[in-house]
């Protein structure tokens, strides 16, 4: 008995401990050194760091532009959220519940932009909002809509707004393959069920089919503010770097700048202690606001 379980010990520890200790070098030491540099003034490449307490955090409730940044960010949250929760779960719902023979076709058509590169994504879609040669003002001009054509990157008004449609194309078919799994294992019986009692196919989505996938829908939303808060800086540093004139600038990109541009990386590190704590806070207050009974099949 004492054998077996040392085994077991010696078993998790051989599973647990080199993941433990890729967590806290790629993970932990980033965290902790970010919040020790951000009471620092360090230019990220001088050997000397001027220590300078909460400077960088007086700095950071003055600096104008960072109220921009987080409401850029959480527009971007907002608008991906809806946007890649109702047409993948649109595209779910059709691919499993009609009979559709080129399923797995389109199974794959809208998963590849997933295993696409963000950079590669942020360049295609800079050609197609191209003034002169995009398809988005090419299409306008063909339906006679000149007057509706506008330097989209270009303009300080539609610049952010711009950022969402490459944003929510992209994620829709990796959230798509979730609910499709989710759906895939509800069990015919509950439709038929409905269907008995008089259920319109939109009652059986509202009633069947939304609360038995709620928890992958519940996941989903949780990725995509995490990623957004976090790392939709890269469509923003590849199609607009922040501009024009601050307009597009999210935390993330605004950190880039101050610590790999300006060289301040002490007060770069500030901003990402900020965007650590905002997504903590909106990832606590998304999970008790979704928090509801688990429904079982």
């Amino acid at each position: 008995m004492v054998q077996s379980s040392r085994q077991r010990n010696l078993f998790l520890a051989f599973c647990l401990v080199p993941t433990f200790i890729l967590f806290a070098v790629f993970t932990l030491y980033p965290l902790f050194n970010g919040l020790y540099y951000s009471f620092f003034k360090w230019s990220g490449a001088s050997s000397l760091a001027e220590f300078v307490g909460l400077e960088n955090y007086r700095r950071l409730f003055s600096d104008g532009i960072i109220p921009r940044t987080i409401l850029h960010d959480y527009f971007l949250v907002v608008t991906k959220v809806i946007g890649i929760m109702i047409l993948s779960t649109f595209f779910a719902v059709a691919l499993t519940q009609m009979k559709i023979k080129e399923a797995p076709f389109y199974r794959i058509v809208f998963f590849f932009p997933n295993i696409m590169s963000v950079v590669v994504i942020g360049i295609l879609w800079m050609f197609i909002y191209n003034p002169s040669l995009g398809l988005v003002n090419s299409g306008l001009e063909l339906i006679g809509l000149e007057s509706w054509t506008r330097p989209w990157l270009g303009s300080e008004d539609w610049a952010l707004p711009s950022l969402v449609l490459p944003s929510v194309w992209a994620g829709i078919g990796l959230f798509m393959l979730m609910l499709m799994g989710g759906i895939s294992n509800i069990s015919k019986s509950y439709y038929e069920a409905a269907e008995i009692d008089g259920a319109t196919e939109w009652q059986q989505f509202w009633k069947v089919t939304l609360p038995l996938i709620w928890p992958q829908i519940k996941i989903s939303i949780l990725y995509i503010i995490i990623t957004t808060l976090n790392g939709s800086f890269i469509i923003v540093q590849v199609m607009t770097k922040g501009g024009p004139n601050n307009s597009t600038h999210v935390m993330g990109s605004y950190l880039y700048e101050q610590a790999f541009v300006k060289y301040n990386f002490g007060y770069g590190a500030t901003i990402g202690v900020m965007i650590l704590i905002l997504s903590l806070i909106t990832v606590l207050i998304m999970q008790f606001l979704m928090r509801r009974e688990k429904v079982e099949y």
